[in-house]
Formats: structure tokens, C-alpha cells, sequence
């Protein structure tokens, strides 16, 4: 494995960490604390979040990681054999799709419907509380847990490859 790949993994397992820990914070208490605003408060808060999610370092992160994601799985497809290689590919197959596919075919959608409704209107505080934040919380939760076991397939295939490459045949 070359140096340039090795540090790429390493940055992997921090970045998918990262964003397993921001999704993290907002299924534990952002959405439970904006569902508890009563309604108004939570939507308009969630409106600015999805609007300014994508002027920060955040979206940089999260999409980037989608593109990673492609290098990790196709090099542990074809670039290393055995465990350590399913490992590492499984770990870019899982971002790539309970993460970013996640986002693509669930959050984001939902996002877009809340962007466009009105704040005091009674049916918006009814979607908010009845259908955004249950459904939202539950495919974020799916992206953390994504993240999360992208990050440990990664370091465990990271390890199970230096620990049988340093082993005396």
C-alpha cells in the first residue's frame, strides 16, 4: 500500500467520525430540543441550519467523504485481498449508501419540503411535529450509525492488513 492511500484511510476514519458525530448531536438533542420549541421555533431554526449547511467546512467534509468513499471501496475491492480488503470496501459501500444516499433520498427531500412552507401556518407545525422530525431523526440516525461503522470497518480493516502484513510467514 502506498503512503499517499495509507493517509487517506487514516483521514477517513477521522472524517467519518466527524460526521458521524455531527449527525449524532442532532438525533440525541438538536431535534428533540427544536421539536420542543412548540413548532415555529423549531421550523425557522431548521430552515436557517438547512440553508447554512451548505456554506461551511461541514458540506466540504460530507461530500467529499461520498467521493473517498468511491477510492476506499474500489481499492479494497481490487487493490487488497482478504479480510482486510471486504473490511475496507464494505466501509466505503456503507458511507456511500446509508450515509450520503441516505441524505440524498430522505433528508434532503424533507428539507426541501420544509424550505418551502410558511412558518405560521397550523399545517406546518402539524408536519413539523408529526412527520419532519420523527422521519428526519429516524434517517439521521441511520447516518450516524452509517458514519460510525464506516469509520470501525475502516480502522478494523486498516489494522487487520498491517497486523497480517507485519506477521512472520
Amino acid at each position: 500500500m502506498s503512503t499517499a492511500f495509507f493517509f487517506l484511510m487514516q483521514f477517513a476514519i477521522i472524517a467519518y467520525a466527524l460526521v458521524g458525530g455531527v449527525f449524532l448531536a442532532f438525533s440525541d438533542f438538536i431535534m428533540r430540543s427544536l421539536a420542543l420549541t412548540g413548532g415555529h421555533g423549531g421550523v425557522e431554526a431548521m430552515q436557517v441550519i438547512n440553508r447554512e449547511v451548505f456554506r461551511w467546512v461541514f458540506m466540504a467534509l460530507f461530500l467529499g467523504m461520498a467521493a473517498v468513499s468511491l477510492i476506499v471501496a474500489g481499492y479494497g475491492a481490487f487493490g487488497i485481498s482478504g479480510l482486510a480488503g471486504t473490511l475496507i470496501m464494505m466501509a466505503g459501500l456503507i458511507y456511500l449508501i446509508g450515509c450520503f444516499g441516505v441524505t440524498v433520498f430522505f433528508n434532503v427531500p424533507m428539507n426541501e419540503a420544509l424550505a418551502g412552507m410558511e412558518m405560521s401556518s397550523g399545517t406546518t407545525r402539524d408536519y413539523w411535529l408529526q412527520t419532519y422530525v420523527p422521519r428526519w431523526t429516524f434517517w439521521n440516525s441511520v447516518r450516524t450509525f452509517a458514519s460510525a461503522v464506516s469509520a470501525a470497518l475502516l480502522l478494523f480493516g486498516l489494522l487487520w492488513m498491517i497486523q497480517s502484513q507485519s506477521q512472520p510467514v
